[in-house]
């Protein structure tokens, strides 16, 4: 949450010249604000429409943005078996101006303490899913897209990739 992973995703999809998908995008699009699908049909409901998107998006192919807690549904993990991962980190300080005043409905009413402790929930599955992580907390995105870029024509190493251009120090929901 607030790590850049539309910002990123479009440039390194334009550099690689292949198709973008938001999967938040494409589901406000199909079914309506996301504050709104929370509100009135619970995360449940939502995580199940993602996990769809998710699925839909992979078989377009190209750079897929997903949502931060898109992962945490096994329908979701299943999608993305096989996938390049990149992981797109970000420190508390630097993510506050970004979210702080947002319509994001998991932390609405707790501001960066519910993002925190979001990060603690999820940072396990993250941290075991990503093949890459890169941090976004003082870096321009259009750096951060291009060492992804650069990654991606290396041909997206491994799970764990010690080479990466940068060093993760704390995560992004």
């Amino acid at each position: 949450m607030g790590a850049g992973k539309s910002s990123v995703g479009r440039r390194v999809a334009k550099a690689l010249g292949v198709p973008f998908t938001d999967t938040d995008r494409m589901i406000a699009r199909e079914h309506g604000p996301i504050p709104r699908l929370f509100a009135e049909r619970g995360e449940p409901v939502f995580r199940e429409l993602e996990a769809a998107a998710v699925r839909r998006a992979v078989e377009t192919g190209g750079v897929v943005s997903l949502g931060g807690g898109a992962v945490m549904h096994a329908a979701t993990r299943a999608a993305i078996t096989g996938a390049h991962v990149v992981l797109l980190t970000v420190s508390a300080e630097a993510v506050a101006p970004r979210i702080l005043g947002s319509d994001r409905p998991l932390i609405a009413t707790g501001g960066i303490a519910a993002w925190q402790a979001i990060l603690d929930e999820r940072a396990p599955t993250y941290d075991r899913l990503a093949d890459l992580v890169l941090d976004t907390s003082r870096r321009p995105m259009s750096r951060v897209a291009e060492d992804v870029v650069a990654w991606v024509r290396r041909g997206g190493p491994t799970h764990g990739d010690a080479s990466s251009p940068t060093t993760t120090d704390e995560g992004a929901p």
